[in-house]
């Protein structure tokens, strides 16, 4: 095990108690889930005023060229306006081109692709799979439009299933109860990574905890997940334990153990192999955001071992899970 994630913001001690349900749905949402999987291609013989006129058929502004099924290049109303100005616009489209693609794989959660724009500067992104066939293409519409269909469809549902969740164990009397859950990691599942760190987040929201909660706890145990995923050698273990006054959460992994500690915790350390960083992960910033994400932290390991991350969250006075407090099925006395 050891650091996280691309080199995305650091999220601050004041940021780490207002995220936003769209900034948290940049880490659930899948870049598959919001793509445009029906892409208009151009052929690279095709003149440049064909091509123009194809994009303004379909209202679009940019479109990949294909030659014998795979993606050569891209135009985009950049290229256009090249044409226009040097009078190319009868020149085939490969002469006008970009030919220098940034990808984004189906799998990878919406904010890497939101890191490329702003990055690379472009207006459009080509979606591939793990052998690097083209399957859509993603703009910055396409999260939009994503991110609000999500937001529509999930309200009222999750506003069902946390009254019932909420009310599940309202009976129960103990003198300490607690609700425990426990996910196995597999190593370089990435098409499965976030879907732990989502679950806990839901079960909380069904609870009744408060949504900045919720996404503070999200966020951490998404970069945990995520180092579990990308480092260890056999995977490992979320564990978290929810109480009516604090979270605890934990993740375990028998290898290969980190060399040192205290350069771990560096923000921009990382063991990411030169495969992993080229997928986009491994920038070193993981440890850091769950810092600042949660209230305590600490970090063991042994090499040829394995990991142990600890994390906790304490609950404000005045802060409770709703109506009724977070008491659950796993009673411990």
């Amino acid at each position: 095990m050891g650091t996280g994630q691309e080199a995305r913001r650091v999220v601050t001690d004041e940021a780490a108690g207002h995220i936003s349900r769209v900034e948290e749905l940049s880490y659930e949402l899948k870049i598959g889930d919001v793509m445009t999987r029906e892409v208009q291609t151009l052929a690279p013989d095709m003149e440049m005023i064909d091509a123009m006129q194809l994009l303004r058929k379909h209202r679009i502004s940019g479109a990949p060229v294909v030659a014998d099924g795979a993606m050569i290049g891209i135009i985009s109303i950049e290229d256009l306006l090249r044409a226009v100005e040097r009078g190319g616009l009868h020149a085939p489209v490969r002469e006008f081109m970009t030919t220098k693609l940034v990808t984004v794989h189906w799998y990878e959660p919406v904010v890497k692709a939101l890191e490329l724009f702003g990055r690379a500067a472009v207006g459009r992104l080509p979606v591939v799979d793990e052998n690097g066939k083209m399957l859509g293409m993603l703009t910055k519409g396409n999260i939009t439009n994503g991110t609000l269909r999500t937001l529509q469809k999930d309200y009222q549902e999750e506003e069902v299933r946390r009254y019932r969740a909420s009310h599940l164990f309202q009976d129960i009397i103990s003198d300490r109860t607690s609700l425990i859950l426990r996910y196995r990691i597999e190593p370089r599942d990435f098409t499965r990574g976030g879907q732990a760190s989502n679950h806990i987040k839901r079960a909380l929201l069904r609870l009744g905890a408060n949504a900045q909660l919720a996404r503070r706890c999200g966020i951490a145990i998404y970069e945990a997940e995520m180092n579990l995923i990308i480092h260890t050698t056999d995977g490992g273990v979320i564990w978290v334990e929810i109480e009516s006054d604090h979270i605890t959460m934990a993740t375990m992994d028998d290898g290969p153990g980190i060399p040192d500690v205290a350069l771990a915790r560096r923000p921009g350390w990382s063991t990411a192999t030169a495969e992993v960083r080229e997928m986009g992960f491994g920038a070193g910033m993981g440890l850091k955001n769950i810092e600042r994400c949660v209230d305590e932290m600490s970090l063991e390991s042994k090499v040829g071992e394995g990991t142990r991350l600890d994390m906790k969250i304490v609950f404000p006075p005045e802060e409770t899970f709703g109506d009724t407090p977070p008491v659950t099925a796993n009673a411990k006395g």
